[in-house]
């Protein structure tokens, strides 16, 4: 109600054409008195009491007037990613139901959206969940799997769920260019994604060594 959140945007880079047509909606909290409040401090509060559904939801449609924009003016094809917490997914008035009627209302195509949901919300599968996320796909809204290869997730749930994206984790792009089993790692996850018919983004990509490694693997995206 103060209007005290704001989105940012951190642009996906495409490797190959170095278009820019995608983006992740990062959340921040600037308070009034205190300043910028971290998210590793408001999120796991939100989770806790619940807050973090109308948040959620916030967020997402912030995030679909944002794409309309800039389809408009960039790239038809534009396409905002927006996190997605367990305790969303979890919730008995399914998300996934509730985002594909908005952007049906406001008619957007589903797949001007990505979801992020981490490997360890597939861990934890239940039925309703299963649901949850095959309501995602029907409606066209893509996938992506956070931070990848830093859980326990099973291979089979990348085709079981029709992952569209998986995202390698900066802790495995930040010593690509000296560390050769961290490169053997994310050539690794970019042979098997392209192998189930997966696109990569690669997480916090800062040096050109870093982007010439991944161009070199056939990474498709990097953000960072």
């Amino acid at each position: 109600p103060g209007e005290q959140f704001r989105l940012y945007y951190q642009p996906i880079v495409d490797l190959v054409s170095g278009e820019v047509y995608k983006a992740e909606a990062l959340l921040r909290w600037m308070h009034p008195e205190r300043g910028t409040i971290s998210p590793l401090e408001f999120i796991p509060l939100a989770e806790d009491t619940g807050l973090i559904v109308p948040i959620g939801d916030w967020v997402f449609r912030q995030a679909v007037h944002q794409v309309r924009r800039w389809r408009e003016r960039f790239h038809p094809a534009f396409q905002i990613s927006v996190n997605m917490s367990p305790v969303q997914i979890r919730q008995e008035n399914p998300v996934s139901v509730q985002w594909s009627e908005y952007l049906a209302h406001e008619g957007m195509p589903g797949q001007s959206v990505a979801v992020e949901i981490t490997e360890g919300l597939l861990l934890h599968v239940e039925s309703d969940i299963d649901q949850k996320l095959l309501t995602f796909r029907d409606a066209g809204i893509r996938i992506s799997i956070d931070d990848f290869g830093t859980g326990y997730s099973s291979l089979a749930y990348l085709k079981r769920f029709d992952i569209d994206y998986l995202k390698i984790d900066r802790s495995f792009v930040q010593n690509l260019g000296f560390d050769r089993n961290s490169q053997a790692l994310c050539e690794a996850i970019v042979v098997m994604a392209h192998k189930l018919g997966l696109k990569v983004i690669a997480e916090g990509v800062e040096t050109i060594e870093q982007r010439d490694f991944l161009i070199g693997v056939g990474c498709d995206f990097a953000q960072g």
